[in-house]
């Protein structure tokens, strides 16, 4: 009974480092993509750098948040009570 309840809580522990860990390497390579691509489309049409601009940290933006908030549910289930409640 008892290794049960810390193999579960090891194992959503670990999981939820996991996730964090996965959610700020997709942003970083989002943003990082979202950014080459914003520059080389400015090169190609230079008449058009505001728009591109504008659009490129409006979306660098929403992927910001939509990481935050999977860096946040993992951070939630890795200090839930129920889940370490087996490492007390």
């Amino acid at each position: 009974m008892l290794t049960t309840i810390l193999l579960t809580a090891g194992y959503a522990l670990m999981g939820a480092g996991i996730g964090a860990g996965i959610v700020a390497i997709g942003a970083g390579l989002g943003i990082g993509r979202i950014g080459g691509q914003a520059m080389e489309g400015i090169a190609r049409q230079p008449e058009a750098a505001g728009k591109i601009q504008t659009a490129m940290l409006i979306i660098a933006a929403l992927i910001e948040v939509v990481s935050l908030f999977g860096v946040v549910v993992c951070l939630l289930i890795a200090t839930n009570p129920s889940v370490t409640a087996g490492f007390q």
